[in-house]
């Protein structure tokens, strides 16, 4: 375990191994129920299944879009720093790769990924450790590589949730700009190629802005 690790990288994976056993129950397979969703995973599976690099979902959680971009014929591994939710991921999808690593130290070489999904994993990222996510972005995607990163949005906000597990633990949330998230992957070095935002759907609070960026390549 690397001991310089933030703190807010802790205190997830704590919170999230105490949500493990009960987390399927509060938080279902949401790319299978939200059609616009699910069409932008489709599209990165597409961009991504025409080079031969796989790739990895970050914060994958139980592995629901993890498995959903493998049956889209895409060479996928997820990642959570949660032991306990790559155990649950590897029990509920047993024909999928999964590993414990962290998106702002991965132990991955250089120029490795032909993609990355980060589908609100920065929503626990506090805006001064997004650079150094985004510089990971940068230095394992290949050149041509393509980044969708969805979070919930809010005016660079912070705050504390209630993490719905059944017992007691809470998350720390940040609720960042879409603009504030562009300019940091712009200054990693990621062209942002394309934007959305989803309105709430029904017991939600606030709007999910979803990014596709793209490391330069050669020919570009």
């Amino acid at each position: 375990m690397n001991h310089q690790e933030p703190d807010f990288v802790r205190t997830a994976r704590l919170a999230y191994d105490a949500m493990a056993p009960y987390y399927d129950a509060h938080h279902p397979d949401t790319p299978g129920n939200r059609p616009l969703e699910s069409a932008l995973v489709g599209a990165l599976a597409d961009l991504v299944r025409a080079g031969p690099a796989p790739l990895a979902d970050l914060g994958c959680g139980p592995g629901h879009v993890t498995a959903r971009l493998q049956d889209l014929g895409v060479p996928v591994f997820g990642v959570d720093l949660s032991p306990r939710m790559v155990d649950l991921a590897r029990r509920t999808h047993p024909g999928v790769r999964f590993h414990v690593g962290t998106m702002t130290a991965l132990d991955l070489p250089p120029d490795t990924l032909g993609g990355i999904a980060a589908l609100d994993v920065i929503d626990h990222v506090p805006q001064e450790h997004l650079p150094t996510a985004f510089d990971e972005f940068h230095r394992v995607l290949t050149p041509g590589g393509h980044a969708l990163v969805a979070f919930r949005t809010g005016d660079d906000e912070h705050g504390r949730v209630a993490g719905g597990s059944g017992r007691e633990t809470a998350l720390d949330h940040h609720w960042h700009a879409p603009q504030t998230v562009a300019d940091h992957l712009a200054k990693a070095g990621l062209s942002l190629r394309a934007r959305m935002l989803l309105e709430p759907d029904a017991g939600e609070h606030r709007p999910r802005a979803f990014l596709l960026a793209r490391k330069p390549g050669p020919l570009d």
